[in-house]
């Protein structure tokens, strides 16, 4: 699905790795290694040399807002544009999408419309994460998605990225939380003193994808829960 080729940041070695469909990977490293500006350069939000395709669509070939639908970058204080979360969902399915998925995140029918200045950081967090899901981009890039909330709306995002990779869509994660990259990501490329070029091994076992019976099942009900489809 993604292939990263020779990915050249100010800082940081050239990057070469590939993120298969279904799977997720973690970028793991101290603070200022560079996690956040890899994902910005993958989303093409920065400028940065080497060869970035996904699913056989090399980034520079694309108008940047085709390759930003299907590459979405979801950072860890999403940028709003407009009064309420609601107004910033335009198409008729993707706002059920985002009704749906907002619900399942544990926010009340009411935030949606709510001023956004009003809401808290957990609150803009989750609605922020379902707006960015709502036109089901291929590879989502997510940055501390779970960093500002509590332990019952952590479990819930977590399902909603485990549906994410049922689906057949990929993950690209950076998380200071050990446990959340052992639960969610098979593999992890790591910055700083533990440098590596390539995806390594992550540190934990994760649960590996299910028989394509199964996973079809799974699919299914969740698609039924999330309001979307693979």
């Amino acid at each position: 699905m993604l292939k990263v080729d020779r990915l050249a940041i100010a800082g940081l070695p050239p990057l070469s790795f590939d993120v298969a469909a279904g799977d997720c990977i973690a970028i793991e490293g101290p603070s200022g290694s560079g996690k956040t500006r890899i994902l910005r350069a993958i989303a093409d939000l920065d400028a940065a040399g080497g060869y970035v395709s996904l699913e056989g669509a090399e980034r520079t070939e694309l108008p940047a807002p085709v390759w930003r639908q299907r590459v979405r970058y979801v950072s860890a204080e999403p940028a709003w544009w407009a009064d309420t979360a609601r107004a910033h969902v335009t198409r008729a399915p993707d706002r059920h999408r985002f009704e749906r998925m907002a619900g399942s995140l544990g926010l009340a029918p009411g935030l949606l419309d709510a001023p956004i200045a009003r809401l808290s950081t957990g609150e803009r967090l989750r609605l922020g994460l379902a707006r960015a899901l709502a036109d089901e981009p291929r590879l989502i890039l997510l940055d501390e998605p779970t960093g500002a909330l509590d332990a019952t709306a952590t479990a819930l995002t977590e399902e909603l990225i485990r549906f994410q990779l049922l689906a057949r869509r990929a993950v690209i994660l950076v998380s200071h939380d050990r446990a959340q990259i052992d639960r969610l990501a098979q593999r992890s490329l790591l910055l700083g003193a533990a440098m590596a070029t390539a995806a390594q091994p992550a540190g934990a076992d994760v649960t590996r994808a299910p028989a394509a019976a199964t996973a079809d099942e799974r699919v299914a009900t969740l698609a039924r829960r999330w309001g979307t489809q693979p």
